[in-house]
């Protein structure tokens, strides 16, 4: 994968629809949020997917092969590099 396989700019995983692809970019929040999350996976350059987004409640993401559900306000610390949609 390169660069080019991005789109845009970072955003926040609460912000990806159901099916959608990225990369872990970065994460924001206190020590102990950063800690918890990377131990979950969520690690710079780790590839994920939203399994489930449906605008409210949890998010469901499948990261390094483990399916984790995020809280909203958790997945808009957790920022992604969304990946084009297939054509």
């Amino acid at each position: 994968m390169t660069s080019l396989d991005w789109v845009g700019q970072p955003v926040p995983v609460s912000t990806l629809l159901t099916g959608r692809q990225g990369t872990v970019h970065s994460l924001r929040g206190g020590h102990d949020f950063r800690s918890r999350i990377a131990n979950l996976g969520f690690t710079v350059g780790a590839s994920l997917k939203v399994m489930q987004n449906y605008g409210h409640g949890p998010i469901i993401v499948s990261v390094r092969g483990t399916l984790v559900a995020l809280g909203r306000g958790e997945a808009a610390l957790v920022l992604v590099k969304p990946l084009k949609e297939n054509a």
